[in-house]
């Protein structure tokens, strides 16, 4: 439940050592929030950054700084999410990678009756500009892998760009075990592939997913490194697989009512 002076839409941004890009992406927020008819909050989520990047963050007018331990990406949106008031969350990175006026498509699905709506990079009226071709290249395989072994149906879980209804980022949130409460704490860069398991547990409990097109666009100081997060993803997905197979996720449908896709 949210409280009555409870922001109509909260925007989570997770950020690791991001005291370049950050000032930039939270500048053309807040001028974009300016002119909106709705309330909102921003909170960005300090993935135990080692620069000014809480700094900045707490001294940009109108956001909120959640300071945790480094224990990666995951585990900063998870916290972020449980954290937010708004009665719709947004998740986006800290490159602002998808330009925050492409929100409005996403909500128009939320309120069109989908409990979540993601941004995809793929299909008809997306765009992915300046992405070297190997990366889209291990993007498609990767997805490739991701549906044949957890998300048959899904082009694009990995967009950072999503919007949730607070009950079922709340729901999806709490149930997540691979960057829960217990994640551990690593070193240097983290990107992980959480949002298959949030996907995948929105798929048990029910909850219908629209997958949006968006703008995309590559950033040259991107913190991906191909090998080693390419393991660290596909780990993820395997433990997913594990966690399902070994009962570990409530697999009780969600009072949720479909829409047609």
């Amino acid at each position: 439940m949210t409280t009555i002076d409870a922001p109509f839409l909260s925007i989570v941004i997770p950020a690791y050592n991001e005291e370049r890009r950050l000032p930039s992406t939270l500048a053309t927020i807040m001028a974009f929030l300016a002119h909106e008819p709705y309330t909102a909050e921003v909170i960005v989520v300090d993935d135990g950054s080692d620069d000014r990047t809480a700094e900045i963050a707490a001294t940009t007018p109108g956001v909120t700084v959640l300071r945790c331990e480094h224990r990666g990406k995951g585990f900063a949106v998870r916290a972020g999410a449980l954290t937010a008031r708004g009665s719709i969350i947004l998740l986006c990175d800290a490159d602002l990678a998808v330009p925050i006026e492409e929100w409005s498509r996403l909500r128009a699905a939320i309120e069109a009756g989908y409990p979540i709506a993601i941004g995809s990079r793929e299909g008809l009226g997306a765009s992915r500009e300046g992405e070297p071709w190997y990366r889209h290249v291990m993007g498609r395989v990767f997805n490739w892998i991701i549906q044949m072994l957890a998300l048959r149906g899904i082009n694009d879980t990995q967009c950072g760009f999503k919007a949730l209804r607070r009950d079922v980022a709340c729901d999806l949130f709490k149930r997540m075990r691979i960057y829960g409460d217990d994640a551990p704490v690593v070193r240097g860069p983290a990107v992980t592939a959480y949002d298959v398991e949030l996907l995948f547990l929105a798929r048990r409990r029910g909850y219908s997913i629209a997958e949006i097109p968006v703008i995309w666009r590559y950033g040259a100081e991107t913190k991906v490194n191909p090998l080693r997060d390419s393991w660290r993803n596909l780990r993820d997905v395997l433990r997913v697989r594990l966690n399902d197979l070994c009962g570990r996720y409530d697999t009780t449908s969600a009072p949720v009512e479909e829409v047609a896709p």
